[in-house]
C-alpha cells in the first residue's frame, strides 16, 4: 500500500491485535522522517536562512552607512556580491539545489542593485519600473533554475507590476476587471503548473505552490466582485461572475475528484464573502448587519463540517 498516513496505521492499531513494538515498526518505517531526510532539510534550511541573513545584513549595511559611503562603493559592493554568488550558483560541485538556491539569491542581489542604482542617481522612476527591471532582469535564471520558490517570486514580482502600474498610470483602468485580469493570470500559472504535473514527463509540482496560486487566484477574483457589486456596474461584474464561476465550476470539479480539501475550502469562502456583500448592499444597515451575521455562522459552521467529512472520507475511505 503506497502513500500509508499516520492515521491510517492508527485506525488499524484500533480495529486490530497489532502489538505495540509492530505499530512503533509501522511508523518509523511508513511515516516518521530517516535520517538522510533530516539530514537534507537541515542542509537546505541552513542554506537558506544563511543566504537570507547575508542579504538582510547587506540591506542594514547600506541604510546604516548610506551616507558615508561613495557612489562606486555603493555600486561595487552590490554589483560584487552579485557576480560572486552568480559564479557560485554555476560552481559544478555544490548540489544542485544548493545551486538554485544560491541563483535565487542572486535574483534577489538585482533588485537590490536597481533600488541602489535608482537611490544614488534619483531616477525618478515609478515604483512600476523598478519591479518591471527586475521581473525582466531575472526571467532567464528562472526559467534556466526551474525552481519552485523562485517561480513563486517571479510571479509576485510580476503582480507587484501590474498592481503599481495599475495605481500610477492606469487608475482609470475599471477595477473589476482588472482584479479579474490578475485572477486569471494567476489562474493561467496554476493550470500550466497542474497541466506539467499530469503530462507524459510529470513534474512534481509542491503542494504549496498550488495552494499559493489558487489562493492568489481566488482572492483577486472574490476581490473584483465584491468591488463590482457595491459600485452596481452590472455589465463588468456580469464578465466578472461568468468567469468566476466557470473557474470555480473546475475548482470545485477538481477538489472533490482529488479529495482536495482546499480548493474546496477557498472557494467555499470566497462564495460566503460574495454572498454577505450582496446582502450588505440589498438590505438596509441595521438588518443586513443582523442576517449577514447569522449567514456568516451558518455557511461557515456547514463548510467546516463538509471539509471534515471530505477529510475523513479521503483517510478511511468512508465517512465518520
Amino acid at each position: 500500500m503506497e502513500n500509508i498516513q499516520r492515521e491510517d496505521i492508527h485506525l488499524v492499531a484500533k480495529h486490530s491485535n497489532l502489538s505495540a513494538n509492530a505499530i512503533y515498526a509501522a511508523l518509523r518505517d511508513q511515516v516518521y522522517p530517516k535520517a538522510h531526510a533530516w539530514h537534507d532539510f537541515l542542509r537546505l534550511f541552513l542554506l537558506i536562512f544563511g543566504v537570507g541573513f547575508s542579504l538582510l545584513g547587506i540591506v542594514f549595511f547600506f541604510a546604516y552607512n548610506w551616507a558615508d559611503l561613495p557612489k562606486f562603493t555603493k555600486l561595487g559592493l552590490v554589483e560584487g556580491l552579485l557576480i560572486l554568488l552568480t559564479g557560485a550558483a554555476l560552481y559544478p560541485r555544490f548540489s544542485p539545489q544548493t545551486r538554485k538556491i544560491v541563483l535565487s539569491g542572486s535574483a534577489l542581489i538585482v533588485g537590490l542593485l536597481f533600488a541602489v542604482f535608482g537611490q544614488i542617481y534619483q531616477t525618478g522612476a515609478n515604483a512600476y519600473d523598478f519591479f518591471l527591471a527586475w521581473t525582466v532582469f531575472i526571467s532567464i535564471w528562472v526559467l534556466i533554475a526551474n525552481f519552485t520558490p523562485l517561480w513563486l517570486f517571479f510571479l509576485l514580482l510580476i503582480n507587484s507590476t501590474l498592481i503599481l502600474y495599475q495605481q500610477q498610470v492606469a487608475a482609470d483602468w475599471s477595477p473589476v476587471l482588472f482584479n479579474m485580469a490578475l485572477a486569471l493570470i494567476n489562474a493561467a500559472a496554476l493550470c500550466i503548473g497542474i497541466g506539467l504535473s499530469k503530462s507524459k514527463t510529470p513534474r512534481r509540482i509542491p503542494t504549496y505552490f498550488s495552494n499559493i496560486l489558487s489562493l492568489a487566484s481566488v482572492s483577486f477574483a472574490t476581490l473584483g466582485i465584491v468591488i463590482g457589486i457595491f459600485d452596481h456596474d452590472f455589465t463588468e461584474l456580469a464578465i466578472a461572475a461568468s468567469f468566476t464561476a466557470l473557474g470555480y465550476t473546475f475548482a470545485l470539479r477538481h477538489a472533490w475528484k482529488q479529495g482536495n480539501g482546499f480548493y474546496l475550502a477557498i472557494v467555499s469562502f470566497s462564495l460566503i464573502i460574495i454572498a454577505s456583500a450582496i446582502l450588505l448592499d440589498i438590505l438596509e444597515q441595521l438588518t443586513s448587519i443582523l442576517l449577514v451575521s447569522g449567514f456568516l455562522i451558518g455557511s461557515v459552521t456547514y463548510v467546516v463540517h463538509l471539509l471534515i467529512h471530505l477529510q475523513k472520507t479521503k483517510t478511511h475511505g468512508t465517512p465518520a
